[in-house]
């Protein structure tokens, strides 16, 4: 609580958090009152948005394709390769994307454009190439965690409405549509709230690292997090960090909120609250 009465604040570290200078909202004005603003909210928003429907779908399909699996020596073994890039930092998965696209020695500059005849591609100062490149990134790294949650609601489906199903004839698909995906919904729900509580925050790894912090990409790739902490280095004023943060943190509420009470309306027991 304290952090958000900093956001209100003139911080001074000689009188405290409480004895430093209310200034109302001044500390907002940097996020909104400029020219980037824009940029940086419209990132934030459509990156995470085709994060939650991407990661969503991919992580619901692969977890179907798993509990498939008769072998359970073989799941394990999938479940772990598809987790890995989760547990690899965001500075370890940067220098990855540098070894494939680096101008000079890149994987992709040097071995598979050549073969379709395209010229090389400076990467790090082309923005129109990274929205592709960090959502394969973020899905490469986050669709394995989300899959094993997933793949434990499916696995916790009684095998005898799939046998029933058998019985009357439905197919794989038709399971898949009539009983697997109706009994994950809660799961699938309580998910997508949580995602879209934090809709506008960014990884700050993925949009910092990835990139290596190119000047050239910030019309694609500067989010809220990075803005802001770019905005501190050059600054260096808590009060404004602490603005942001409240600001996100409020819309955040506001959407999960809003989302909740959607789906209160659709399928109250879907609801998270």
């Amino acid at each position: 609580m304290a952090g958000l009465v900093v956001a209100f604040k003139q911080y001074d570290a000689r009188k405290g958090i409480f004895g430093s200078d209310f200034i109302g909202f001044q500390n907002f004005k940097y996020l909104f009152a400029t020219k980037d603003a824009l940029v940086i909210t419209r990132n934030t928003l459509l990156y995470n948005a085709a994060f939650i429907v991407l990661n969503t779908v991919l992580s619901i399909f692969i977890a179907i394709l798993l509990s498939e699996l008769f072998s359970i020596g073989a799941r394990k073994l999938y479940q772990s390769v598809i987790l890995l890039p989760f547990l690899i930092s965001t500075v370890i998965a940067g220098y990855i994307v540098y070894g494939f696209l680096s101008a000079d020695s890149g994987f992709i500059n040097k071995s598979v454009l050549p073969l379709l005849g395209i010229d090389d591609i400076s990467w790090y100062n082309e923005p129109k190439y990274w929205p592709v490149v960090i959502t394969f990134v973020y899905i490469w790294k986050n669709v394995g965690y989300n899959c094993i949650i997933y793949l434990s609601a499916i696995i916790g489906i009684d095998r005898q409405y799939y046998e029933a199903a058998a019985l009357e004839g439905a197919g794989k698909i038709r399971q898949i549509f009539s009983i697997t995906l109706p009994m994950i919904k809660s799961v699938t729900i309580m998910l997508i709230l949580l995602a879209i509580g934090r809709i506008f925050y960014a990884d700050f790894g993925l949009f910092y690292q990835v990139p290596m912090n190119s000047g050239a990409l910030f019309p694609t790739t500067n989010v809220i997090d990075t803005y802001v902490y770019r905005s501190l280095i050059q600054i260096g004023n808590i009060g404004m960090s602490s603005a942001a943060g409240f600001y996100q943190s409020i819309v955040g509420l506001v959407l999960v909120s809003v989302s909740n009470l959607v789906i209160r309306k659709v399928d109250p027991e879907s609801a998270l609250f």
